[in-house]
């Protein structure tokens, strides 16, 4: 399953598996594709250092890359504090009586939220990048468009490719004005932010629209059929999350929240403002249905959400509270029905992948 891109980065398959485990990103990168780790949750510079560590020990010499949320827009002088003030208290208000109608109990006293979305600070961006260029990563991504110029050039001076997730072919065409080096065109099945256009509508959208730039699709995208398409589409490979949260590397919080997922169909997930204060697709529990309600208040813009909610939803997963206990997830869970090794996912997409070479070449070989 190679391209240009597979080749140019040397990995063997053509497959991009962004997680923010650890174990499941040096899996993907062992079994030949390239993991790509998720740094938002770190938000002390010595646990990300700790962690490329281990992805250094893990990854058999083989590349592996980093995820970073970074505004493109440099903002000086603003806190956590500062927009934690601008929070209506109307909004925790409702938090708090949603949390006790479902009897969530708080944390131990003197137990901080292990759930905060702070790495849309740029500053947090760049002490994580401070350590990340310490370490032979392969590749930088970015969840919020193009990084600001000096980083794009920083990790062009290190030899790291570039790139950055566009929800429309206008986002695209600002990637590569950017610099960016690949683009990846996110549908609107994908779990986590994402726009309004589908997969099968944007890739071959995003792909005209950059072109010669490489262009990996995500969004929809669990087996190695899918990945074909995606090709077919002009995809010079493809962006997997979702379908690592039910391997057995994987590191959820909760044996109940894994059971949700394994039981959830495609058509249970919402796309919903309940979480970071932007559309992102997560399983559909009374937490999302609370938010979207008639009777809820309108969510907070990013990044005033996600800190609203960030102590609540480290209850919610805590104490394993399945009615409101949910994730990140895209309408590609309902193919997600087993725990597997990453390596068994791989090898399945990868079957697939070549069956539906196959398929068209002998559909071709008939015209």
């Amino acid at each position: 399953m190679e391209t240009e891109l597979s080749k140019s980065l040397g990995i063997e398959h053509a497959i991009f598996g962004f997680t923010p485990f650890p174990a499941v990103a040096a899996a993907i990168t062992r079994a030949g594709g390239l993991g790509v780790l998720g740094a938002v949750r770190y938000t002390a510079p010595d646990d990300l250092e700790r962690d490329l560590d281990w992805m250094q020990e893990h990854t058999d010499g083989k590349p592996y890359g980093l995820d970073v949320v970074m505004p493109a827009k440099k903002v000086d002088g603003v806190t956590e504090s500062d927009v934690e003030a601008m929070i209506p208290e109307g909004h925790r208000r409702f938090v708090r009586d949603t949390l006790a109608r479902h009897g969530v109990p708080e944390l131990a006293e003197g137990e901080a939220s292990g759930w905060r979305i702070t790495g849309w600070m740029e500053q947090v961006a760049r002490d994580q990048l401070d350590v990340a260029f310490d370490y032979p990563i392969a590749l930088l991504a970015n969840a919020l468009g193009s990084p600001p110029p000096d980083v794009v050039a920083r990790a062009h001076e290190r030899g790291v490719q570039v790139a950055a997730l566009a929800g429309s072919a206008r986002h695209a065409r600002h990637h590569a004005d950017a610099g960016i080096d690949i683009v990846v065109a996110q549908g609107y099945e994908a779990g986590g932010h994402t726009g309004e256009i589908a997969s099968m509508v944007l890739t071959p959208e995003v792909v005209e629209a950059v072109d010669p730039l490489p262009v990996l699709a995500a969004g929809g995208i669990g087996s190695g059929e899918q990945i074909a398409a995606a090709i077919a589409l002009g995809g010079q490979g493809a962006w997997l999350g979702s379908l690592w949260l039910t391997t057995t590397e994987a590191e959820l919080h909760s044996r109940a929240l894994t059971a949700k997922l394994l039981a959830a169909g495609s058509g249970d997930t919402v796309r919903s403002r309940a979480l970071t204060g932007k559309p992102a697709r997560q399983l559909r529990t009374e937490w999302t249905d609370a938010w979207d309600g008639a009777e809820g208040p309108a969510a907070l813009p990013m990044p005033l959400q996600g800190l609203l909610v960030a102590e609540a939803v480290s209850r919610i997963q805590k104490h394993g509270v399945v009615p409101l206990l949910g994730t990140p997830v895209g309408q590609i869970v309902g193919r997600m029905n087993s725990e597997r090794s990453v390596q068994a996912v791989m090898d399945d997409l990868t079957r697939g992948f070549e069956r539906a070479v196959d398929r068209v070449n002998r559909i071709a070989g008939r015209g």
